[in-house]
Order: C-alpha cells, then structure tokens, then sequence
C-alpha cells in the first residue's frame, strides 16, 4: 500500500548522526536507555505524522512517500537539508563572571540560555567559557530509520490519534467520542481535567479536527464531574420521530378527519332527503284517500 500526502501515518524511528553514530532522538524506550537518552517522564511510543504537512524533517517528509508499510527504511539527510552548516561566527567566548551574575553555572556540553538564545558549552578554562550558538546538529549528517507500522483510513481513527497527540499523557481508550455529519462530540475522561495547559490542547484538538477532517464544522468538549460514589441510572431518553415520517402521519391524521366530516355530512344530507321525501310521498298519499 503506498503512501502519499496528507495520509495519517503512525511511525517509529531512531535518529543518529551519520559521522559518529551517537543516537539522538528515538520512540524506544529500550534503545533510549541504550544511550543514556531516556528521561523520566517522556513518553517513548509511536508517532502520529500527517504527511506534508512539516511534522518531521522536510527532508524525511518528503521520503516519506518513498516508504512501504511495515519496512523498515533509512534516509541520510545532509546538514543543508537538515540543521544547516556551522557557522562560525556563532561561537564566542565569555567570562565566566557575567554567567555567575546570571546565576548560570556552567557545564561542559550543556546547554545554557544566554542572552535570549539556546546555546552549547563547548570549553571552560581560564576564567572564560565558549559559547555556541550554533543548533547542537548543525554541520552534521543525519541517518533516520523509519519503520511506518500502519495507515489510518477511518474518521474516528483519525481523531483518536489527533487527540492523543496533543494530550499524551492520558490513554487515547479513555477519550469518548461521537460523530455526526458535521460535529463531533468529545467527552473528556477526569484524567485530562487537570493536565497542564489543557484549554491550549483542547483548541489544538479542534483545529487539527477541522482543518485535516474539513466535514466536520464544530467541535464540542464535555466534563462531566460525577459525584464519589453516586450511583448513575440510565436516563430515558425519548427518540423524537423524523421529520419527514412525523409530516406523513400528520397528513394521513387530517385526511382521516377530513374523510371522516365529510362522511358525517354526507350522512347528514341523505337523512335529509330521505326524511323530504318521505314527507313528501305522505302528503300525496294523505291527499288521494281524501
């Protein structure tokens, strides 16, 4: 099955520098301990990419629709296409006085924010420290492994994974969710009530929703806060009948009443004229025995 733009695609992946081989980003936890990358609290799993649309490396993007499903395959980004060259004029040294005035106590190879911008320790030594300001893989080849392990095709899929996306830490299984022609219902599970920056996740949810499932206008998020150790009883719920099928069966109701007034005067007028002329026949025969 190939794979081509705007496909929701699940993938995993190991990123290593070309030169050195030292990983630097991964989806396993096994291979991130392998090199002393895993930290506590970061999730470790597979990842969501709509393809095109700039989620990963552009130069991965676009390989992207060169891969089979469920093979593993590599691409090697060079440093042009990945975090660009080095650029020397973003290395500078500083004394260390004006960090400790900032409070910064530096280390080598961490990074330190200084001056409003991200930068690497990469010497300390006589009273002064070089800072570089350079991204960490700048001048570096990249090497990606990439095993895409499955494509989603269904609507709910789609939105299970966007929602987990911007809401990681509580299980996708837990979010319950109805569709209809053009909304969509999201009932939030007690877990994501208290998730940091929750207002923001629920907006992203709904634009991810809207611009990358386009029949669907609004988005709707309900809390329900159930109280500890109240028993739930299922509510009746009364099905309103179509419009189209309530319309018939009033028209039959005023066809019936119609048939029925117009039975009633018929009646009426053959009584009527029964009774005139009956009246009639004894009149004459009243005359004639006179």
């Amino acid at each position: 099955m190939s794979i081509q733009k705007s496909d929701f695609i699940i993938i995993d992946y190991t990123a290593k520098v070309k030169e050195t081989g030292d990983v630097f980003d991964t989806t396993s936890e096994e291979i991130a301990k392998e090199n002393k990358l895993y930290k506590e609290g970061d999730l470790y799993e597979s990842r969501l990419v709509v393809v095109g649309e700039g989620w990963v490396l552009k130069a991965l993007d676009e390989a992207l629709v060169t891969f089979k499903l469920k093979k593993k395959e590599s691409v090697e980004i060079s440093p042009e296409n990945a975090f660009g060259n080095r650029d020397p004029e973003k290395v500078k040294l500083v004394p260390i006085r004006r960090l400790a005035a900032r409070g910064i106590t530096p280390r080598l190879g961490a990074q330190i924010e200084y001056d409003k911008r991200l930068a690497t320790v990469r010497t300390l030594g006589s009273g002064r420290v070089t800072l570089d300001f350079n991204p960490p893989l700048a001048g570096k080849t990249l090497v990606y492994d990439v095993s895409v392990n499955r494509k989603l095709k269904t609507i709910e899929e789609k939105i299970s994974a966007l929602v987990h996306r911007r809401i990681s830490s509580v299980e996708d299984e837990k979010f319950d969710f109805k569709v209809g022609k053009t909304s969509v219902t999201l009932n939030m599970p007690d877990e994501s009530f208290y998730v940091e920056g929750i207002q923001l996740a629920k907006r992203g949810i709904a634009m991810d929703i809207q611009r990358f499932l386009p029949e669907l206008i609004t988005v709707k998020f309900v809390e329900s806060f159930t109280k500890p150790g109240a028993t739930i009883k299922t509510e009746k719920t009364i099905k309103k009948k179509p419009a189209k099928k309530a319309a018939k069966k009033s028209r039959k109701q005023t066809e019936k009443k119609e048939e029925k007034v117009a039975t009633k005067t018929s009646k009426k007028k053959i009584t009527k004229t029964a009774k005139k002329t009956a009246k009639k026949t004894k009149k004459k025969v009243t005359k004639e025995t006179r």
